[in-house]
């Protein structure tokens, strides 16, 4: 089955890590990052879907991040 995420965050090195953690644990991008400003909080959020295809059946109770 093909798993899906959307990692999302504040654009800084903490963002790129968890992506770049993501990819270390066989997650692959999926399209193209996305990029919003936050005029409350006076910064930009980054996003990046994510898809890894991994064995058996789909289930809510699943936790992405550590697949």
């Amino acid at each position: 089955m093909k798993l899906y995420r959307y990692l999302t965050g504040p654009d800084d090195a903490s963002f790129c890590h968890r992506v770049s953690e993501a990819l270390a644990k066989g997650w692959q991008l999926y399209g193209h990052p996305t990029l919003t400003f936050d005029p409350v909080q006076q910064r930009v959020i980054c996003g990046q879907a994510v898809t890894k295809e991994v064995e058996g059946e789909y289930s809510r109770e699943l936790k992405l991040g550590e697949q």
